[in-house]
Protein backbone atom coordinates (compact mmCIF):
# COMPACT_ATOMS: atom_id res chain seq x y z
CA UNK A 1 0.00 0.00 0.00
CA UNK A 2 1.42 3.17 -1.13
CA UNK A 3 0.70 6.68 0.65
CA UNK A 4 2.29 8.92 -1.64
CA UNK A 5 1.16 12.45 -0.82
CA UNK A 6 0.39 14.80 1.73
CA UNK A 7 -1.54 18.19 2.23
CA UNK A 8 -1.59 20.25 5.06
CA UNK A 9 -4.51 23.31 4.68
CA UNK A 10 -3.88 27.09 5.95
CA UNK A 11 -7.15 28.62 7.12
CA UNK A 12 -9.16 29.57 4.56
CA UNK A 13 -12.57 31.30 3.18
CA UNK A 14 -14.44 32.19 0.00
CA UNK A 15 -17.71 32.34 -1.71
CA UNK A 16 -19.11 29.30 -3.57
CA UNK A 17 -17.43 29.83 -6.66
CA UNK A 18 -13.93 29.66 -5.33
CA UNK A 19 -15.06 26.51 -3.26
CA UNK A 20 -16.19 24.70 -6.21
CA UNK A 21 -13.12 25.47 -7.91
CA UNK A 22 -10.96 23.95 -4.79
CA UNK A 23 -13.49 21.05 -4.56
CA UNK A 24 -11.95 20.34 -8.23
CA UNK A 25 -8.89 21.06 -7.63
CA UNK A 26 -9.20 18.54 -4.77
CA UNK A 27 -10.56 16.13 -7.00
CA UNK A 28 -7.91 16.01 -9.55
CA UNK A 29 -5.25 15.71 -6.50
CA UNK A 30 -6.91 12.68 -5.19
CA UNK A 31 -6.33 11.48 -9.34
CA UNK A 32 -2.98 12.39 -9.18
CA UNK A 33 -2.83 10.79 -5.65
CA UNK A 34 -3.61 7.22 -7.04
CA UNK A 35 -0.51 7.69 -9.44
CA UNK A 36 1.70 6.99 -6.72
CA UNK A 37 1.92 5.04 -3.70
CA UNK A 38 3.36 1.65 -1.43
CA UNK A 39 3.53 -0.01 1.54
CA UNK A 40 6.15 -2.34 3.94
CA UNK A 41 6.46 -4.13 7.74
CA UNK A 42 8.79 -4.16 11.26
CA UNK A 43 10.79 -5.70 13.14
CA UNK A 44 9.67 -8.44 15.94
CA UNK A 45 13.16 -8.60 17.54
CA UNK A 46 12.65 -4.47 18.03
CA UNK A 47 11.67 -3.57 21.24
CA UNK A 48 7.67 -3.19 20.71
CA UNK A 49 6.70 0.43 20.60
CA UNK A 50 3.07 -0.62 22.14
CA UNK A 51 1.92 2.74 23.68
CA UNK A 52 -1.22 2.26 25.04
CA UNK A 53 -3.99 1.84 23.02
CA UNK A 54 -6.72 4.72 22.16
CA UNK A 55 -9.66 4.55 21.80
CA UNK A 56 -10.79 4.75 18.17
CA UNK A 57 -11.33 7.71 16.95
CA UNK A 58 -13.55 8.74 13.16
CA UNK A 59 -11.17 6.75 10.78
CA UNK A 60 -11.67 5.74 7.11
CA UNK A 61 -9.21 3.24 5.37
CA UNK A 62 -8.81 3.47 1.28
CA UNK A 63 -7.47 0.27 -0.20
CA UNK A 64 -8.25 -1.65 -3.65
CA UNK A 65 -9.95 -4.55 -1.90
CA UNK A 66 -12.68 -4.50 0.57
CA UNK A 67 -11.09 -7.09 3.08
CA UNK A 68 -8.19 -4.95 2.93
CA UNK A 69 -10.20 -1.83 4.02
CA UNK A 70 -11.58 -4.10 5.87
CA UNK A 71 -8.66 -5.30 7.61
CA UNK A 72 -6.80 -1.76 8.11
CA UNK A 73 -10.12 -0.74 9.71
CA UNK A 74 -10.20 -3.74 12.41
CA UNK A 75 -6.14 -2.59 13.24
CA UNK A 76 -7.41 0.85 13.85
CA UNK A 77 -10.83 -0.49 16.25
CA UNK A 78 -8.17 -2.28 18.47
CA UNK A 79 -6.14 0.98 19.16
CA UNK A 80 -3.74 0.35 15.98
CA UNK A 81 -2.06 3.56 14.59
CA UNK A 82 -2.20 4.01 10.80
CA UNK A 83 1.01 2.92 10.13
CA UNK A 84 -0.66 -0.33 11.72
CA UNK A 85 -3.43 0.17 9.55
CA UNK A 86 -1.02 0.21 6.90
CA UNK A 87 0.97 -2.84 6.65
CA UNK A 88 -2.35 -5.00 7.99
CA UNK A 89 -4.30 -3.76 4.58
CA UNK A 90 -0.42 -4.42 2.79
CA UNK A 91 -0.83 -8.07 3.97
CA UNK A 92 -4.30 -8.47 2.99
CA UNK A 93 -4.04 -7.29 -0.68
CA UNK A 94 -0.65 -9.09 -1.26
CA UNK A 95 -3.56 -12.65 -0.64
CA UNK A 96 -6.26 -10.95 -2.34
CA UNK A 97 -4.68 -9.20 -5.01
CA UNK A 98 -1.54 -10.93 -5.72
CA UNK A 99 -1.37 -9.64 -9.25
CA UNK A 100 -0.85 -6.18 -8.17
CA UNK A 101 1.15 -6.12 -4.60
CA UNK A 102 2.88 -8.41 -2.33
CA UNK A 103 5.41 -8.22 0.35
CA UNK A 104 7.80 -9.43 -2.44
CA UNK A 105 8.12 -5.72 -3.80
CA UNK A 106 8.99 -2.50 -2.75
CA UNK A 107 7.55 0.34 -0.40
CA UNK A 108 7.57 3.94 -0.33
CA UNK A 109 5.69 5.70 2.52
CA UNK A 110 4.53 9.05 4.19
CA UNK A 111 3.36 9.52 7.34
CA UNK A 112 1.83 12.56 9.04
CA UNK A 113 1.87 13.38 12.32
CA UNK A 114 -0.96 15.87 13.51
CA UNK A 115 0.02 16.80 16.37
CA UNK A 116 3.09 18.04 15.84
CA UNK A 117 2.37 18.38 11.71
CA UNK A 118 5.57 16.51 10.95
CA UNK A 119 5.61 14.54 7.69
CA UNK A 120 8.25 11.46 7.61
CA UNK A 121 9.55 9.62 4.58
CA UNK A 122 10.57 5.93 4.07
CA UNK A 123 11.88 4.79 1.00
CA UNK A 124 12.27 1.09 0.54
CA UNK A 125 12.02 0.79 -3.39
CA UNK A 126 13.65 -2.95 -4.57
CA UNK A 127 17.26 -2.58 -5.27
CA UNK A 128 18.90 -4.57 -8.47
CA UNK A 129 21.29 -7.94 -6.79
CA UNK A 130 24.76 -6.95 -6.74
CA UNK A 131 25.37 -9.20 -9.70
CA UNK A 132 22.73 -7.38 -12.11
CA UNK A 133 24.44 -5.56 -15.20
CA UNK A 134 23.93 -3.64 -18.08
CA UNK A 135 23.17 -6.42 -20.22
CA UNK A 136 20.23 -7.78 -17.95
CA UNK A 137 17.50 -8.22 -20.18
CA UNK A 138 19.15 -8.63 -23.60
CA UNK A 139 19.08 -11.93 -25.57
CA UNK A 140 21.68 -13.80 -26.84
CA UNK A 141 22.39 -11.50 -29.74
CA UNK A 142 22.19 -8.27 -26.88
CA UNK A 143 18.78 -7.10 -28.32
CA UNK A 144 16.14 -6.32 -25.32
CA UNK A 145 13.74 -8.84 -24.49
CA UNK A 146 10.51 -8.71 -25.14
CA UNK A 147 8.95 -7.51 -22.03
CA UNK A 148 6.66 -10.37 -21.34
CA UNK A 149 10.36 -12.62 -21.49
CA UNK A 150 11.81 -9.84 -18.84
CA UNK A 151 9.09 -10.42 -16.50
CA UNK A 152 8.83 -14.28 -17.14
CA UNK A 153 12.28 -14.48 -15.52
CA UNK A 154 13.92 -14.35 -11.87
CA UNK A 155 15.85 -11.26 -13.55
CA UNK A 156 12.72 -9.47 -12.91
CA UNK A 157 13.24 -9.51 -9.22
CA UNK A 158 14.63 -6.81 -7.25
CA UNK A 159 15.29 -7.52 -3.79
CA UNK A 160 12.32 -7.14 -1.78
CA UNK A 161 12.03 -3.51 0.39
CA UNK A 162 8.18 -3.48 1.97
CA UNK A 163 8.66 -5.68 5.37
CA UNK A 164 11.77 -3.48 5.78
CA UNK A 165 10.49 0.00 5.50
CA UNK A 166 7.03 -1.31 7.60
CA UNK A 167 9.96 -2.10 10.21
CA UNK A 168 11.60 1.05 10.07
CA UNK A 169 8.45 3.28 10.00
CA UNK A 170 6.68 0.98 12.83
CA UNK A 171 9.03 1.98 15.38
CA UNK A 172 8.29 5.06 14.94
CA UNK A 173 4.70 5.25 14.58
CA UNK A 174 3.59 1.81 15.54
CA UNK A 175 1.22 1.22 18.42
CA UNK A 176 0.36 -2.55 18.49
CA UNK A 177 2.66 -5.77 18.80
CA UNK A 178 3.75 -6.64 16.03
CA UNK A 179 2.48 -10.13 15.67
CA UNK A 180 -0.99 -8.69 16.10
CA UNK A 181 -1.16 -6.87 12.75
CA UNK A 182 -0.95 -10.28 10.79
CA UNK A 183 -3.70 -12.05 12.85
CA UNK A 184 -7.07 -11.05 9.73
CA UNK A 185 -4.69 -11.71 7.08
CA UNK A 186 -3.28 -15.30 8.37
CA UNK A 187 -6.85 -15.90 8.88
CA UNK A 188 -8.24 -15.09 5.83
CA UNK A 189 -5.62 -17.11 4.02
CA UNK A 190 -6.48 -20.35 5.77
CA UNK A 191 -10.72 -19.99 5.65
CA UNK A 192 -10.42 -18.87 2.33
CA UNK A 193 -11.65 -16.00 0.21
CA UNK A 194 -14.22 -15.52 -2.52
CA UNK A 195 -12.77 -14.63 -5.99
CA UNK A 196 -13.74 -11.49 -7.78
CA UNK A 197 -14.56 -10.88 -11.22
CA UNK A 198 -11.24 -8.91 -11.63
CA UNK A 199 -8.76 -11.28 -9.88
CA UNK A 200 -9.78 -14.10 -12.43
CA UNK A 201 -9.19 -11.92 -15.69
CA UNK A 202 -5.74 -12.00 -14.16
CA UNK A 203 -6.09 -15.68 -13.75
CA UNK A 204 -7.08 -16.13 -16.68
CA UNK A 205 -3.70 -14.77 -18.60
CA UNK A 206 -4.00 -10.90 -17.91
CA UNK A 207 -0.57 -10.59 -16.32
CA UNK A 208 2.15 -13.11 -17.73
CA UNK A 209 3.00 -14.02 -14.54
CA UNK A 210 -0.37 -16.37 -14.96
CA UNK A 211 1.82 -18.97 -16.73
CA UNK A 212 4.47 -19.59 -14.57
CA UNK A 213 3.76 -23.32 -12.46
CA UNK A 214 3.76 -22.24 -9.52
CA UNK A 215 1.10 -19.69 -9.95
CA UNK A 216 -0.99 -21.93 -11.99
CA UNK A 217 -0.94 -24.32 -8.93
CA UNK A 218 -2.18 -21.51 -6.73
CA UNK A 219 -5.10 -21.14 -8.99
CA UNK A 220 -5.87 -24.53 -9.86
CA UNK A 221 -9.29 -25.97 -8.85
CA UNK A 222 -8.38 -29.53 -8.46
CA UNK A 223 -10.45 -31.01 -11.39
CA UNK A 224 -8.01 -29.95 -14.40
CA UNK A 225 -8.89 -26.26 -14.55
CA UNK A 226 -9.05 -22.66 -13.06
CA UNK A 227 -10.60 -21.43 -10.05
CA UNK A 228 -13.74 -18.96 -11.55
CA UNK A 229 -15.13 -15.63 -9.54
CA UNK A 230 -17.15 -16.49 -6.80
CA UNK A 231 -15.23 -19.97 -5.87
CA UNK A 232 -13.23 -19.65 -2.71
CA UNK A 233 -9.10 -19.04 -2.81
CA UNK A 234 -7.52 -20.84 0.09
CA UNK A 235 -3.39 -20.20 0.24
CA UNK A 236 -1.99 -22.07 3.30
CA UNK A 237 1.50 -21.01 2.36
CA UNK A 238 0.78 -17.44 2.51
CA UNK A 239 -0.65 -18.50 5.71
CA UNK A 240 1.78 -19.63 6.54
CA UNK A 241 4.61 -17.38 5.52
CA UNK A 242 2.77 -14.73 7.63
CA UNK A 243 3.10 -16.62 10.43
CA UNK A 244 7.00 -17.10 9.89
CA UNK A 245 6.73 -13.52 9.82
CA UNK A 246 4.77 -12.77 12.77
CA UNK A 247 6.77 -14.81 14.91
CA UNK A 248 10.12 -13.10 13.71
CA UNK A 249 9.90 -10.34 12.32
CA UNK A 250 10.97 -8.25 9.30
CA UNK A 251 14.44 -9.96 9.74
CA UNK A 252 12.76 -13.43 9.31
CA UNK A 253 11.99 -12.29 5.80
CA UNK A 254 15.43 -11.33 4.72
CA UNK A 255 17.70 -14.34 6.89
CA UNK A 256 17.39 -17.55 7.20
CA UNK A 257 14.80 -20.30 5.25
CA UNK A 258 12.33 -17.68 3.44
CA UNK A 259 15.35 -15.66 2.47
CA UNK A 260 16.93 -19.02 1.24
CA UNK A 261 13.71 -19.94 -0.84
CA UNK A 262 13.44 -16.34 -2.28
CA UNK A 263 17.06 -17.31 -3.62
CA UNK A 264 16.18 -20.41 -5.05
CA UNK A 265 13.12 -19.46 -6.68
CA UNK A 266 14.73 -16.15 -8.49
CA UNK A 267 17.39 -18.40 -9.77
CA UNK A 268 14.76 -20.39 -11.53
CA UNK A 269 14.65 -20.96 -15.28
CA UNK A 270 14.28 -19.73 -17.75
CA UNK A 271 16.27 -17.50 -17.22
CA UNK A 272 17.44 -17.06 -13.75
CA UNK A 273 18.70 -14.41 -11.58
CA UNK A 274 21.51 -13.63 -9.25
CA UNK A 275 19.91 -12.42 -5.93
CA UNK A 276 21.76 -13.38 -3.25
CA UNK A 277 21.20 -14.24 0.43
CA UNK A 278 23.69 -11.76 1.31
CA UNK A 279 21.37 -9.12 -1.36
CA UNK A 280 18.63 -9.85 1.03
CA UNK A 281 20.79 -9.44 4.41
CA UNK A 282 22.18 -6.64 2.82
CA UNK A 283 18.89 -4.63 2.59
CA UNK A 284 18.09 -1.66 4.26
CA UNK A 285 14.85 0.92 3.81
CA UNK A 286 16.11 4.86 5.03
CA UNK A 287 14.01 7.63 6.46
CA UNK A 288 14.28 10.60 4.51
CA UNK A 289 13.03 13.75 4.58
CA UNK A 290 9.94 14.86 2.42
CA UNK A 291 9.85 16.69 -1.21
CA UNK A 292 7.37 19.58 -0.43
CA UNK A 293 6.24 22.75 -2.35
CA UNK A 294 3.61 25.17 -1.68
CA UNK A 295 0.47 24.68 -3.68
CA UNK A 296 -2.48 27.66 -3.11
CA UNK A 297 -2.55 27.57 0.25
CA UNK A 298 -1.44 24.34 0.86
CA UNK A 299 1.85 22.12 1.42
CA UNK A 300 2.16 19.35 -0.94
CA UNK A 301 4.71 16.75 0.41
CA UNK A 302 5.79 13.05 -1.69
CA UNK A 303 8.50 11.15 -1.75
CA UNK A 304 12.42 12.14 -3.12
CA UNK A 305 14.49 10.03 -5.81
CA UNK A 306 14.63 7.42 -6.04
CA UNK A 307 10.68 7.84 -5.45
CA UNK A 308 8.72 9.49 -8.21
CA UNK A 309 7.33 12.50 -5.93
CA UNK A 310 9.00 14.96 -7.89
CA UNK A 311 6.59 14.06 -11.15
CA UNK A 312 4.17 14.55 -9.25
CA UNK A 313 4.51 18.11 -7.84
CA UNK A 314 5.78 18.82 -11.34
CA UNK A 315 2.28 17.67 -12.57
CA UNK A 316 0.63 19.50 -9.82
CA UNK A 317 2.87 22.89 -10.82
CA UNK A 318 1.95 22.30 -14.45
CA UNK A 319 -2.08 22.02 -13.87
CA UNK A 320 -1.91 25.04 -11.52
CA UNK A 321 -0.97 27.56 -14.24
CA UNK A 322 -4.18 26.50 -16.42
CA UNK A 323 -7.75 27.07 -15.89
CA UNK A 324 -8.43 23.53 -14.94
CA UNK A 325 -9.99 24.27 -11.84
CA UNK A 326 -12.79 26.25 -13.89
CA UNK A 327 -14.14 23.19 -15.66
CA UNK A 328 -15.91 20.55 -14.59
CA UNK A 329 -14.76 16.62 -14.14
CA UNK A 330 -16.64 15.62 -17.68
CA UNK A 331 -15.24 18.23 -19.62
CA UNK A 332 -13.16 17.12 -22.30
CA UNK A 333 -10.82 19.58 -22.12
CA UNK A 334 -9.95 19.27 -18.51
CA UNK A 335 -8.95 15.78 -19.35
CA UNK A 336 -7.03 16.73 -22.22
CA UNK A 337 -5.36 19.09 -19.77
CA UNK A 338 -4.72 16.10 -17.41
CA UNK A 339 -3.10 14.16 -20.05
CA UNK A 340 -1.04 16.27 -21.61
CA UNK A 341 0.50 17.78 -18.33
CA UNK A 342 1.15 14.07 -17.22
CA UNK A 343 2.94 13.41 -20.91
CA UNK A 344 5.25 16.30 -20.23
CA UNK A 345 5.84 15.11 -16.62
CA UNK A 346 6.69 11.67 -17.42
CA UNK A 347 8.61 12.69 -20.24
CA UNK A 348 11.02 14.16 -17.89
CA UNK A 349 10.85 12.35 -14.92
CA UNK A 350 11.43 8.87 -17.38
CA UNK A 351 14.71 10.98 -18.09
CA UNK A 352 15.75 12.30 -15.17
CA UNK A 353 14.63 10.72 -12.14
CA UNK A 354 17.09 7.94 -11.18
CA UNK A 355 18.40 6.40 -8.20
CA UNK A 356 20.24 9.36 -6.47
CA UNK A 357 23.01 7.25 -5.10
CA UNK A 358 24.01 6.94 -9.31
CA UNK A 359 22.54 9.51 -11.06
CA UNK A 360 22.30 13.36 -10.23
CA UNK A 361 18.27 14.14 -10.25
CA UNK A 362 18.08 17.91 -11.22
CA UNK A 363 14.89 18.06 -8.21
CA UNK A 364 15.13 21.80 -8.18
CA UNK A 365 15.48 22.40 -11.75
CA UNK A 366 12.38 20.27 -12.66
CA UNK A 367 10.21 22.25 -10.22
CA UNK A 368 11.49 25.98 -10.77
CA UNK A 369 8.64 28.25 -11.60
CA UNK A 370 10.24 29.52 -14.85
CA UNK A 371 10.72 25.76 -16.00
CA UNK A 372 7.55 24.72 -15.30
CA UNK A 373 6.09 27.59 -17.22
CA UNK A 374 8.16 26.61 -20.40
CA UNK A 375 7.13 23.16 -20.33
CA UNK A 376 3.15 24.26 -19.60
CA UNK A 377 3.49 26.68 -22.71
CA UNK A 378 3.76 23.21 -24.89
CA UNK A 379 -0.33 22.03 -23.67
CA UNK A 380 -1.62 23.27 -26.72
CA UNK A 381 -5.74 23.08 -27.87
CA UNK A 382 -5.54 19.62 -29.20
CA UNK A 383 -3.26 16.60 -28.70
CA UNK A 384 0.07 16.46 -29.32
CA UNK A 385 0.29 14.59 -32.61
CA UNK A 386 3.98 12.98 -30.84
CA UNK A 387 5.21 12.16 -27.26
CA UNK A 388 6.98 14.95 -25.84
CA UNK A 389 10.72 15.31 -25.33
CA UNK A 390 12.25 15.65 -21.94
CA UNK A 391 13.00 19.59 -21.30
CA UNK A 392 16.33 20.77 -19.94
CA UNK A 393 15.73 22.42 -16.34
CA UNK A 394 18.97 23.85 -14.65
CA UNK A 395 21.22 21.29 -12.98
CA UNK A 396 20.31 18.74 -15.35
CA UNK A 397 23.47 16.53 -16.43
CA UNK A 398 25.51 17.64 -19.58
Amino acid sequence: MQTPARHTPSPTAGASAVAARRRRLGALLLLCLAVVGCGTAPDARAPATAAPAAPPSPAIVVAAHPLAARAGAAVLERGGSAMDAALAVQLMLGLVEPQSSGIGGGTVLLAYDAGSGEVSGYIGREQAPAAAGAGWFDDADGQPLARSDAMLSGRATGVPGTLATFALALREHGRLPWARLFDDTIATAEQGFTITARLQRHIDGRFPQAAAEDVQRLFDDGHGGRLRAGDTLRNPAYAATLRTLAAGGAQAFYHGALARAIVDRTAAAPRPGAMTVEDLAGYRAEKVAPLCRPLRGYRLCSLPPPASGVGLLQLMALLDGTDIDRRDAGDPQAWLLFAEASRLMYADRDHYVGDPRFVDVPVDGLLAAGYVDTRRALIGPRAAPRPPRPGVPAGAPA
